[in-house]
């Protein structure tokens, strides 16, 4: 297993740390045109319970 020769300077320790961020998840429209609600993608919508346009769990 690799182990460092040197210890890590605080400067590159945080540039490295630094790239670690937090996004928003994406988010789509429901295809559903009675529900249009903000879903994740490749998801079933949790309002209406429909995925590709077919009824896959009942509406919550």
């Amino acid at each position: 297993m690799a182990v460092p020769k040197r210890k890590m300077s605080r400067s590159n320790t945080r540039s490295r740390r630094s790239q670690w961020k937090t996004t928003a998840p994406t988010l789509v429209v429901c295809s559903n045109r009675n529900c249009r609600e903000q879903k994740l993608p490749h998801t079933i919508c949790p309002s209406c319970g429909t995925y590709d346009g077919r009824q896959i769990a009942r509406p919550a």
